[in-house]
């Protein structure tokens, strides 16, 4: 197989994962100001951004509960 079959998977993955980080900030209480940093972040460094976002960002409603 060459390297793009399994490059472009992972490719996809990343951004079903950047699209499903930026509706759960969508859907965060955190300020404007905050969720804006974060977009940046994440559309920046997608997969960077994506794990660093998943560790230290805003908790939505639903996720701060548990």
């Amino acid at each position: 197989m060459t390297p793009e079959a399994f490059i472009a998977p992972l490719g996809l993955l990343a951004l079903v994962f950047n699209v499903w980080a930026l509706i759960q900030l969508g859907e965060s209480r955190a300020s404007r100001p905050v969720r804006a940093l974060w977009i940046t972040v994440i559309l920046v460094l997608p997969l960077i951004g994506f794990m660093i976002w998943l560790v230290a960002g805003p908790r939505s409603a639903a996720r701060a509960r548990f």
